[in-house]
């Protein structure tokens, strides 16, 4: 009897994965075929993902010229394959199927579908480690009560009035500068560096209340994390092997216990310090009566899933965009120029960038949005459909996934001109374009939190290296755009610094 159990267990098992694992993938590439939508094959278990890993090893072996066509090395699976395929197709990450879209009017109407249609994919056990259960990882109710707590420390009068300490930030670094340039009338710097212990000290002391040495550690430790983050996000969980105690398991343990440590002494020194609500850890807190008005505060861990997430993500989406601007601008003397004339005139002499001048930073502005239009910090965007939905003519069955390809919307001739691959910043002097073909931050309910923050971070930023140096590429420079969790210069930023003597 009990040999028959477990025939009859086996035979189970057997039937059951042959169904997971062949029947459903099948029946599912049949169905979109059938809708006119191919794609690369589905290979048991893993799907595309050893195609996707060579084909990003390979992009990642050489660099490019110092154009801005990214898209064949930052996202060399959607550029190959889209070619091959069509601009929609799809592929599949181990054996979730992965609809890829670059149509405005598609993606228009992926965004703003409600949570129970269509929702944000969960991230796999191992990669939680680096991201928390915060709002980038949570989905449903949860992130809807997570995300009415978190808004009201980024609106943008609370983000203005961290303002002078942005400025404070910033001249200590050219300060810093002024003393590695000694007396010579030109010197390199690497900007990548630089401008990520800028973004860090600026989150510990306006978005956290504490000071950059304590903030230091905690950014150290999630650096550690990425690259192990990275391996978890590139495979097939298996469901279990979190708990098994491997050397890296052992290693993410370590860092995520020391990570949510670090953060939780700054939290208990924030709840003792009473009347301050213009931190986000003040804000997350419960007790205030900020929060008696929204309801319930999120408890301790939650605070620090919060914290865990916007450490990594303010500092990284905040430095990569504005080393990419200074780059851009190094490649672009003429735009250097007008940017420096605009800045002098708002502040005049020695004057500092102050919140009620941020409004006429246009040409400043418009760098920027053209930055984020080339080199945005992400490439793709990742959404699920819980239940059957109908996206343009396409027929979704639940479970798909949706690869929204960002970096090849923004960069398509189609949508922005026969000049989609040059830096040119007057593009966004005009009114904006399909609410489909521009979206750095996102689109709908879930877009990105901490725009205001970012924004003025990097404005005030640009202004004040603007005002006070010229710069140009570095012979040194390689350019070789990579993405990470991030889009990154893959061998650092280095640019040729002069001081500016007068306007």
């Amino acid at each position: 009897m009990i040999l028959l159990l477990l025939v009859i267990f086996l035979v189970f098992v057997s039937v059951k994965a042959v169904y997971s694992i062949i029947w459903v993938p099948w029946r599912i590439q049949r169905f979109f075929r059938k809708q006119g939508v191919d794609g690369p094959s589905y290979r048991p278990f893993y799907g595309n993902i050893a195609e996707i890993m060579k084909m990003t090893k390979e992009a990642q072996s050489k660099s490019i010229p110092f154009t801005h066509d990214i898209v064949h090395r930052v996202s060399p699976d959607y550029y190959l394959w889209s070619v091959k395929y069509g601009k929609t197709f799809l592929c599949w990450f181990g054996l979730k199927p992965r609809l890829a879209l670059a149509d405005p009017d598609m993606i228009k109407e992926v965004f703003p579908n409600t949570i129970d249609t269509i929702d944000k994919l969960e991230f796999n056990p191992l990669s939680k480690l680096l991201f928390g259960q915060g709002l980038p990882g949570l989905t449903g109710d949860k992130w809807a009560a997570h995300r009415r707590i978190a808004t009201p420390a980024f609106h943008m009068e609370e983000v203005k009035a961290w303002v002078p300490e942005m400025v404070g930030s910033v001249t200590k670094m050219l300060e810093n500068w002024e003393y590695k340039r000694g007396e010579r009338d030109e010197f390199e710097m690497e900007i990548y560096k630089e401008f990520h212990d800028l973004s860090a000290e600026i989150l510990s002391k306006t978005v956290f209340g504490s000071s950059f040495e304590e903030g230091k550690r905690i950014f150290e430790l999630q650096e550690q994390q990425v690259s192990l983050t990275m391996q978890a996000l590139q495979n097939v969980y298996i469901p279990g092997f979190r708990f098994l105690p491997t050397e890296m398991n052992k290693l993410r343990w370590r860092l995520e216990k020391e990570t949510r440590d670090s953060i939780r002494t700054i939290i208990e020194r924030n709840s003792k310090t009473t009347g301050n609500l213009k931190n986000l850890i003040s804000l997350l807190m419960s007790g205030s009566s900020v929060m008696k008005e929204l309801g319930p505060g999120l408890d301790i861990e939650e605070v620090i899933d919060e914290c865990k997430t916007f450490y990594f993500a303010g500092k990284e989406t905040t430095a990569n965009a504005v080393t990419w601007a200074v780059l851009l601008l190094a490649r672009h003397p003429e735009w250097q120029s007008k940017a420096r004339e605009e800045v002098f005139q708002v502040c005049k002499d020695n004057e500092l960038p102050t919140a009620d001048k941020l409004h006429e930073f246009k040409i400043v502005t418009m760098i920027l949005k053209e930055t984020l239009r080339l080199y945005n910090p992400v490439s793709r965007l990742l959404r699920r459909t819980l239940k059957n939905v109908k996206v343009g003519h396409l027929n979704i069955p639940a479970g798909t996934e949706f690869y929204v390809a960002l970096a090849d919307v923004h960069h398509e001739i189609e949508i922005w001109g026969p000049d989609a691959n040059e830096f040119n910043p007057s593009r966004f002097g005009e009114p904006r374009k399909h609410l489909g073909s521009y979206f750095p931050f996102g689109l709908g309910s879930k877009n990105c939190i901490g725009r205001n923050l970012a924004l003025v971070e990097a404005k005030i930023i640009l202004a004040m290296i603007i005002k006070q140096f010229s710069f140009v590429v570095s012979p040194s420079y390689v350019h070789a755009p990579m993405m990470s969790l991030t889009l990154q210069p893959q061998y650092g930023a280095h640019i040729l610094v002069r001081r500016i003597t007068s306007n």
